[in-house]
């Protein structure tokens, strides 16, 4: 009787899969369409379920108690000053006031909001204060308006305050932030630059802005247009005062912050909100709404705890849990129907979505060399991606969760599907250049 010998036929199998031909460029798929519904992690508050809310008549109150399980929306303290992270691991950042009679004043400090101290450099109005990295220190600068160029000693922490603001009396002035080509302009509180060392980077420069929460932090907060209902703009501000609540007093030290200006915590936006024309006084008057006196406001609790008030754009018709979306189990942020997501006149932009991403971003999301298929694996109760599977041309499979290739591939949500791919030699689809969640 013959032995059969298994190693032979490992060989041989190993032979014949070198031998066989790779597949060719043109059958590797140049892009993939993805169709979906929604903007955003899904957990939390829908702000368009929010406006579809309130446009039937409900209060905010009813809208937030909808969206968090088993919450109290009730009074508390909130004039705890924040710090703010405006300017993240940069290289270099300016600043100026443009407003006549107006000066900045920087210390050669982290000096605490509120302390009085002697300026060690006074920059006249519309004259450039500007801090460079130079390894691991920074060095600030100043490009006066006629010319002159001041270089100051190197350091790696600064405070930066400006007259009209409430330490220092004077005019009412605005200081104008430029990090890279966009400039931001702020009224309250004050700036602080520090240079943090990062683990990939190397030192890098952290700017900041200190402002109360009760009032400055509020005043400038982006995330809802101030034309939508009164009840929508209450419990965003409510929604806003909670999760900055519950992030204060944790300085991050990537950042040194409490929170981030950005979709990292949510967007503050400066000066710019109560700017605008007609509607910044709604906004304004909207946080006033939401507070009881110069120190408190209403909030959403539980367990007499600020809660941490997730809220996005819109869903695919259900909200997500956060155990779901992020593996954390939070009481209070459990899935809940979202039928306003889904109604053209309230979400046109965001009901259907199609986005087209090439095969680089694909296979860099799988940290696969290509991708010849792509596979939904599970789907989670609320209807998002909760896993999906990527197989290469050479057979070799990834798989990532849902929310992890909704960031990676720039999709506007886990609430997605697509296209089998034709397979050509198309050209690669453009990448989507969509930045409004609104």
């Amino acid at each position: 009787m013959r032995v059969f010998n298994f190693r032979v036929l490992l060989s041989f199998l190993f032979i014949a899969n070198l031998l066989s031909p790779p597949a060719s460029a043109s059958e590797i798929p140049a892009s993939f369409s993805f169709q979906g519904s929604g903007y955003g992690h899904g957990v939390g508050m829908s702000q368009v379920g929010a406006r579809g809310q309130a446009l039937e008549g409900d209060s905010a109150t009813a809208i937030l108690n909808y969206y968090y399980k088993d919450v109290v929306v009730a009074p508390v303290q909130d004039d705890q000053i924040l710090r703010v992270n405006v300017g993240h691991l940069l290289t270099s950042v300016s600043m100026k006031t443009d407003t006549k009679r107006a000066h900045i004043e920087l210390f050669d400090a982290d000096v605490g909001d509120g302390v009085l101290s002697v300026a060690d450099a006074v920059i006249t109005a519309k004259s450039n204060l500007t801090f460079t990295l130079l390894g691991n220190a920074a060095i600030p600068s100043i490009v006066e308006t006629s010319g002159k160029i001041r270089t100051l000693p190197s350091g790696k922490s600064w405070t930066i305050r400006w007259s009209g603001t409430r330490d220092l009396e004077g005019i009412n002035s605005l200081l104008s932030l430029k990090v890279g080509k966009s400039t931001t302009k702020y009224k309250y509180g004050q700036i602080q630059v520090k240079l943090v060392k990062s683990a990939l980077l190397g030192y890098r420069i952290e700017v900041t802005n200190s402002v109360r929460l009760h009032d400055e932090y509020l005043w400038g907060i982006g995330e809802m247009p101030s034309s939508w209902p009164l009840a929508a703009l209450q419990a965003q501000v409510i929604a806003s005062r909670t999760y900055a609540l519950n992030k204060a007093g944790k300085i991050k030290s990537a950042c040194d912050c409490d929170l981030y200006a950005a979709t990292a915590d949510q967007s503050f936006v400066g000066y710019s909100k109560e700017a605008e024309a007609r509607y910044g006084a709604i906004w304004k008057s909207v946080v006033t709404s939401t507070s009881i006196d110069d120190s408190h406001g209403v909030a959403i609790l539980y367990h007499d705890l600020p809660i941490a008030a997730y809220f996005f754009s819109s869903s695919g018709g259900q909200t997500e849990s956060a155990i779901d979306a992020w593996g954390s189990y939070v009481p209070y942020a459990i899935g809940v129907a979202d039928p306003w997501s889904l109604q053209i006149n309230l979400n046109a932009r965001y009901v259907s979505w199609i986005r087209p991403v090439s095969q680089e971003v694909v296979a860099g999301a799988f940290s696969l060399d290509d991708v010849m298929r792509l596979e939904i694996s599970n789907r989670h109760q609320s209807g998002t991606v909760a896993s999906i599977t990527a197989t290469s041309s050479k057979g070799k499979k990834s798989v990532l969760t849902g929310e992890a290739f909704r960031s990676k591939a720039k999709l506007p949500s886990t609430w997605f599907d697509f296209e089998i791919p034709q397979i050509s030699e198309a050209t690669p689809a453009p990448t989507d250049t969509a930045t409004s969640n609104l």
